[in-house]
């Protein structure tokens, strides 16, 4: 589900959050209300890091991240990136480099998977991002963390891309792609929301028509859904494709249909 909020009256919460499978980054200074939601959706399940990059609060556009690892800017003390690799789980690295263009959210998009990123960033910051990179711009934008967002489930583009680059993305991507706005009409895709593979945060002013397509795109449901939907892939997995098979055949009847059948079959008698 998507859930709206605000970071002090501003409704570009991409700004000052970062959200991952794994872990979530909120700026410090914020209202507790911008905590108090982030914390209740996601604490039971993921770690919600309070922090500063550089002594600033505006920790999703300076730090980039999946659910393996987190890049922050060379700007970053040596105290806050110790606090980061303390909070955030043992199997996350965190790792700060030099990069000229040291607004790593606004030129980098990625999921667990793939990158996107600015068509000028250094070769040394492609090859420390772990998977695999395109240089890209997304609807003659280059500051692609700003103007595209996606996860291992789908995306959104900005809302004057082609459909051929939509087309062209998406297989890069191997994810569904919609252009689309936040916020009642903004661009500003990355600094709108923050979405993992079954949660997003939206700004307060988005429309229920926004959501509703975030929503569908991100293909969104609760973490009890995401769960479920985890464990009976990794059960097919054991054992084998067999039963994935017979999921589908037409002729299968569940469980529930044989249950009420033999009730009425129980009453008839």
């Amino acid at each position: 589900m998507a859930t709206r909020c605000a970071f002090e009256n501003c409704h570009e919460i991409g700004v000052f959050s970062a959200l991952t499978n794994s872990y979530c980054l909120t700026g410090i200074g914020g209202s507790e209300n911008f905590y108090s939601i982030f914390e209740s959706e996601l604490s039971q399940h993921i770690p919600v890091v309070h922090a500063t990059i550089a002594g600033c609060r505006f920790v999703g556009r300076t730090t980039v991240g999946n659910r393996r690892g987190i890049l922050v800017p060379n700007t970053t003390s040596d105290i806050e990136l110790q606090h980061l690799r303390n909070t955030l789980p043992d199997n996350v690295v965190v790792q700060r480099i030099e990069e000229r263009l040291s607004a790593l959210g606004n030129i980098v998009a990625c999921n667990d998977h793939v990158a996107l990123v600015h068509p000028d960033v250094d070769r040394e910051t492609e090859d420390v991002i772990g998977v695999e990179v395109f240089r890209q711009t997304v609807g003659g934008q280059a500051l692609v963390g700003s103007h595209c967002k996606f996860t291992n489930q789908g995306g959104m583009v900005h809302p004057r891309t082609t459909v051929e680059d939509i087309e062209e993305l998406s297989s890069l991507l191997q994810v569904p792609l919609v252009a689309g706005t936040i916020n009642r009409g903004s661009d500003v895709l990355g600094g709108g929301m923050v979405v993992n593979d079954w949660s997003a945060f939206v700004g307060l002013d988005t429309t229920s028509t926004e959501i509703s397509v975030v929503e569908s795109i991100f293909k969104l449901g609760s973490r009890q859904h995401h769960q479920q939907q985890q464990q009976s892939l990794g059960a097919a997995a054991m054992e084998g494709v067999q039963p994935i098979v017979q999921q589908f055949q037409p002729n299968q009847p569940s469980d529930i249909v044989t249950d009420m059948r033999s009730s009425l079959i129980d009453q008839l008698s």
